[in-house]
């Protein structure tokens, strides 16, 4: 054990860091953290998986830090903290990265690349970035355990996650459903509404719109008197036009027929639309304009309402197909197509038609919108259908987002449904130009080609115009849905898939969900909670290649079998070579057995496609199945990680089932995860175990560059997380982005904070042990002597470490609470406020001393216990810094024998120690103290120039007694001859009072006035009895009015002679006036301050005498010749004398002369 304490020539904690993490590795304490606590309460943290095919990034620091400060912090409470790290490894963006990488789209899968060799470049690209995760991982910091991490491509993940598939299938929550999905055609899948309410995925979108002009075929009387007559109807979406087989109305809404002409083509014609929205279409000014007088070209086109009708009026008027490319279709039973036109072209009702925009009447292409479908289907509307070769229904746009090709169609329906004329124009024509592979060249999309080029909404709305079908073309700004990983537009598309009945459990799911301790609280009720209470089955289906596939096989005839291991598949391959549809057992063959759970036997096979797709079961009637195409949605994957990590139930189920390693006391991950990562943890917790997933949870908000703006390569903006970290070190990173902003705020990282952070904080702290230390060696101080009672210890030590004990409740409270950014910024104020600038700066000179009396024995032990458990106190968030702090400390002291701070105990606060009322004495003194310091700078006074006195309006007893305590102390640190209490009611000071009205605004509404009018006349006594009591209840013509002291401004007015400060309850007044005998004092402490300087700079020791002599001055000769003796005592000077000519020297620079001094070592 050195006897030393070590001594640095500077702070680097870049250094600190690697030599911190060197003997982390040395001693193996991470490893330690968990085994040293084995048999002790266990506290759960669950790792959000990341995917490693991509680089990590600044803001995986903030995620990662606020996990470990966490872990860290139970662990030093005495707990068992297991955490295991994961890899998502499935999913569009390890498929989209390959295909961008290899070259091609989805649709060369299992054509120019086999699905096999696919996949293989899948599983080695998802862990490309595997190195670099895991050095981020250790330079910052983050214990988890990347030994035996859980990998979801592992077969015995997949096993877990098939298990999970067959408990909700077994429970009828597992459906297939063809329904209206959206689907990317960019990334060539389905998503779920989950993935479609990502941040960012709904997007503004400025898009050509049109109101199409749909012409009757049985108007009304009133309708067909001039020119013809239509219905009109709004989209946003003019290529779903050709789809359109129905118009929808409100059934309660008031429609009218106006007479008025097309302001394209000048055509007579009579429109119908809702009666609240006829002013958006028609200019008002042009009412009373006479029909017969309108030109073609005039700007106000004139228009007459003919007749007015409610919805129900309408429904079942028909209408003439507005674009007749292709005639809608029907099956049989038998699954027979036949052209269905007859029942088409009708208007019906629907109750979601709104008047909030458009014309109130609703286009309807049942195959391109789930309402659409609804009300369709409810009318007997059928769609408008492809048949294509196979015979199967599509909708008009292919899966890749284009119009289909005639050529990919079915001969007889060509013939018989297709105008071909008019449609070989537009087939193959893509229906977003995101979706043309000529707008994204080498993998990259160039959104400013695709937006700038005519779009084939443009094309059709220009052929509506030439045909006179077009009423109104505009651009518009709506919202609309994009892909979260391919940032394209989504389609809405008629689609088979598996569904999760997610809404069958959606009243649980909010019940347990009001359970969990949500920071901050209102994600959980808002984004989280109304997510819930709008809740839509989960559509599980992703029509993609590396992922988990779906473990359903199924018979032509409808007869199904859910597959829940791999011991049962292997039992049901059995029976299929039994039945004769497969040759032999592939499993058998790979030499796989049955219950071995070991790694070695899992590997021999492999649960992906193509292979699991080859397998073919008999049914119970003996009939061959074969498994449904699917995958699942990935964040199935991730959302089952509490299982599958364990590979529950087939390993580890006693500790899930016991509670001891299930449900989470902690997890944490980005503010994006909200519906994804957390809603899928939720709603499988609950559908399967009736459980919640996790406790605590904190949902962290984004990091964005310093002017707000979301970090991109594209912008430049990035911020590289590893050169952050060799620059600075962890630490400061780390301490900066916890204590900046809460959590789950948005952080503006700013480089310069980290900076101002090491240098602020972590160079405070630095300086702080590097005094303690220099002192304790000279001192031979090791802690080897008994601690000094308290009762002898003198006010100011008691005072330390009463805020110290204080110290440890509040932060220990803040971690409790998962509040980091509380307690990060606690312990700064801590160190900066109270131990550095107030308890060290005052108290130096105790360890000055020669001999090791009581006082500067508890000045050492004081200052030591506060360093120690700082260190403590700042382990969880500054992991490096704070190790080396407690190590240097305990390796001389011999005070704990761990080899970490981490795997030491938190401390606990001894209440003992713990005095409040001298806390708030000191604390006083330190407000009274920054109050007359901050009145100073105002004046350009320096503290180096004594004042005369300052003056405190006293509002009770308690703060006269707290100033009283600490008067001195005060007059020393302000330069003041005097303090002046007065009664706070005197009237020496002038009190007025000021409305907040952001605050007293909403609480008294119509009243503001009146109570602006009585505070501003308050008495001088009323706004003394509001400082006392905090509040101050008026009369306001019999009605009582409160006001509170949070809800309005006191300031006092400067008076001749002095400057006012408030703060609170307390207020200081300080007189500015300098007469000529302070400014001589003034002056003396000014040389001295000057002369200390010149001392170090010529590198005196600190006992060297020394001989002054000084360039005589009319402005400094008189204060020399008074405080010589003075002078020469504070600086070691024997002599200090007046020269008439002083050639030689120092030039010391006042504000308006300057003199030369002499400095001579004896």
């Amino acid at each position: 054990m050195s006897k030393k304490f070590t001594e640095y020539s500077q702070l680097n904690l870049s250094d600190v860091n690697k030599e911190v993490l060197k003997k982390w590795d040395e001693n193996d304490v991470f490893s330690r953290s968990m085994t040293e606590r084995e048999g002790h309460p266990s506290f759960v943290f669950y790792e959000g998986p990341p995917s490693a095919n991509g680089m990590p990034g600044i803001h995986h620091v903030m995620a990662r830090t606020i996990k470990d400060t966490f872990c860290r912090y139970k662990t030093m409470k005495g707990y068992q903290v297991k955490r295991k790290a994961g890899w998502d490894t499935h999913g569009l963006p390890v498929e989209l990265g390959v295909e961008k990488a290899l070259g091609i789209t989805k649709e060369d899968i299992g054509k120019t690349i086999s699905v096999a060799d696919y996949n293989r470049h899948c599983r080695t690209d998802v862990m490309k970035f595997t190195k670099e995760w895991t050095d981020l991982t250790h330079k910052m910091g983050y214990w988890v355990d990347l030994e035996n991490p859980y990998i979801t491509y592992d077969n015995r993940y997949i096993e877990t996650l098939w298990w999970l598939l067959k408990q909700l299938y077994q429970k009828g929550l597992l459906y297939k459903g063809y329904t209206i999905q959206p689907y990317s055609p960019a990334a060539g899948t389905g998503l779920s509404s989950h993935e479609l309410n990502q941040p960012g995925c709904y997007r503004d979108v400025k898009d050509l719109t049109v109101v199409g002009q749909f012409k009757m075929k049985n108007p009304k009387p009133e309708m067909a008197q001039w020119g013809t007559p239509y219905f009109l109807a709004w989209t946003t979406t003019p290529w779903t036009l050709p789809s359109n087989t129905a118009l929808c109305v409100g059934p309660k809404i008031d429609y009218v027929a106006v007479q008025t002409y097309n302001g394209y083509t000048g055509d007579k014609m009579t429109v119908v639309l809702a009666k609240p929205l006829l002013y958006m279409h028609f200019n008002k000014k042009a009412e009373g304009i006479a029909l017969e007088d309108y030109k073609p070209g005039d700007k106000l086109i004139p228009f007459k309402v003919v007749g007015e009708y409610k919805g129900t009026d309408l429904v079942g008027m028909e209408y003439e197909q507005l674009i007749p490319w292709v005639k809608p279709v029907e099956l049989d039973e038998n699954g027979i197509w036949k052209e269905a036109s007859a029942k088409a072209f009708r208007v019906i009702p629907g109750d979601y038609v709104t008047t909030e925009d458009g014309t109130g009447i609703v286009h309807i292409a049942p195959t391109f919108g789930a309402d659409d479908a609804n009300v369709a289907r409810a009318a007997g509307i059928p769609s408008l259908f492809m048949i294509n070769k196979k015979g199967e229904t599509r909708p008009m746009v292919d899966l890749t987002g284009k119009f289909y090709l005639m050529d990919e169609l079915d001969e007889n329906f060509v013939k018989e449904c297709i105008d071909v004329d008019a449609y070989k124009e537009y087939q193959g024509r893509w229906v977003k130009n995101a979706y043309d592979p000529q707008f994204t060249v080498d993998g990259k999309y160039d959104e400013k080609a695709a937006q700038a080029a005519e779009s084939l909404d443009v094309y059709i709305c220009m052929m509506m115009k030439q045909a006179g079908l077009a009423f109104k073309m505009e651009k518009h700004v709506h919202n609309y849905p994009h892909c979260w990983r391919t940032d394209k537009p989504v389609l809405y598309y008629p689609l088979d898939s598996w569904f999760i009945r997610s809404t069958a459990c959606k009243e649980r799911m909010m019940e347990l969900n009001k359970t969990i301790n949500w920071k901050p609280e209102s994600t959980g009720t808002g984004r989280f909670g109304k997510w819930l209470e709008n809740l839509n089955d989960w559509n599980l289906s992703r029509s993609r290649y590396w992922g988990t596939p779906l473990p359903i096989w199924r018979s032509e005839a409808g007869e199904e079998l859910c597959i829940g291991s791999v011991e049962e598949l292997y039992n049901e391959i059995e029976k299929s070579v039994a039945a004769g549809f497969m040759t032999e057992n592939p499993y058998k063959k790979l030499g796989f057995v049955p219950g071995d759970y070991q790694k070695a036997n899992y590997d021999k096979i492999d649960l992906h496609r193509p292979y699991v797709d080859d397998i073919v079961l008999v049914s119970a009637s003996g009939q061959p199945m074969k498994r449904e195409s699917d995958l699942i949605d990935v964040w199935f994957d991730s959302g089952a990680m509490p299982y599958a990590q364990l590979h529950y139930p087939f390993e580890n189920k006693e500790i899930v089932d016991n509670r001891s390693y299930y449900p989470a006391d902690f997890i944490a991950e980005g503010v994006d995860q909200t519906r994804g990562w957390f809603f899928t943890l939720h709603a499988i917790a609950t559908m399967v175990f009736d459980s919640v997933a996790y406790k605590n949870v904190i949902s962290n908000g984004l990091v964005l560059d310093k002017n707000g703006n979301k970090m991109s390569k594209r912008l430049g903006n990035a911020v590289d997380p590893f050169g952050t970290i060799e620059k600075y070190g962890s630490d400061p990173l780390r301490w900066y982005m916890i204590t900046n902003s809460s959590p789950w705020d948005n952080l503006k990282f700013d480089v310069d904070g980290v900076d101002e952070v090491r240098r602020k904080f972590f160079g405070t702290l630095y300086n702080t042990y590097s005094f303690f230390a220099l002192y304790a060696n000279v001192d031979g101080f090791t802690y080897a002597e008994p601690d000094v009672p308290m009762a002898e210890r003198p006010e100011i030590d008691r005072w330390i470490l009463s805020l110290l004990n204080s110290l440890i409740k509040e932060v220990d409270t803040c971690y409790n609470d998962y509040e980091p950014t509380k307690a990060g910024r606690l312990i700064t104020d801590f160190v900066n406020d109270n131990l550095s600038n107030w308890y060290v700066r005052l108290n130096r000179k105790r360890f000055w001393g020669s001999a090791m009396s009581t006082d500067k024995l508890s000045a050492y032990q004081t200052l030591y216990t506060c360093l120690e458990t700082v260190a403590k106190l700042m382990a969880p968030i500054a992991p490096f810094y704070a190790d080396r702090l407690y190590m240097d400390l305990i390796q001389v002291t011999g005070r704990d024998n761990v080899v970490s701070v981490h795997l030491a105990d938190f401390p606990v606060a001894d209440e003992a120690l713990i005095n409040k009322e001298l806390e708030a004495r000191q604390q006083m003194a330190q407000d009274v103290t920054s109050m007359v310091l901050a009145l100073r700078r105002k004046v350009n006074i320096k503290v180096r120039q004594p004042l005369l006195c300052i003056m405190i309006p006293v509002v009770d007893e308690e703060q006269k007694r707290y100033i009283e305590a600490v008067e001195d102390l005060i007059r020393s640190e302000v330069n003041v001859k005097e303090i002046k209490l007065v009664d706070g009611a005197s009237g020496i000071l002038v009190k007025k009072v000021k409305c907040d009205f952001k605050k007293l605004g909403p609480k008294f509404g119509k009243q503001m006035k009146a109570v602006a009018a009585a505070v501003s006349e308050m008495s001088q006594e009323a706004i003394a009895e509001l400082e006392k009591n905090g509040s101050y209840k008026f009369d306001l013509n019999g009605i009582p009015a409160v006001v509170e002291v949070t809800d309005v401004e006191i300031f006092s007015e400067d008076i001749p002679g002095w400057l006012v400060a408030n703060e609170g309850k307390l207020t200081v007044a300080l007189e500015v006036t300098v007469t000529e005998e302070l400014r001589r004092e003034g002056i003396a402490r000014e040389l001295v301050n000057r002369i200390q300087n010149i001392r170090k700079s010529s590198g005196f020791e600190i006992t060297d005498k020394i001989a002054i002599v000084l360039s005589k001055n009319p402005n400094t000769d008189e204060a020399v010749n008074e405080y010589n003796t003075y002078i020469c005592n504070q600086v070691l000077a024997n002599s200090l004398v007046l020269s008439d000519e002083l050639v030689e020297g120092t030039e010391l620079n006042f504000d308006d002369f300057s003199l030369f001094v002499q400095v001579t070592k004896l």
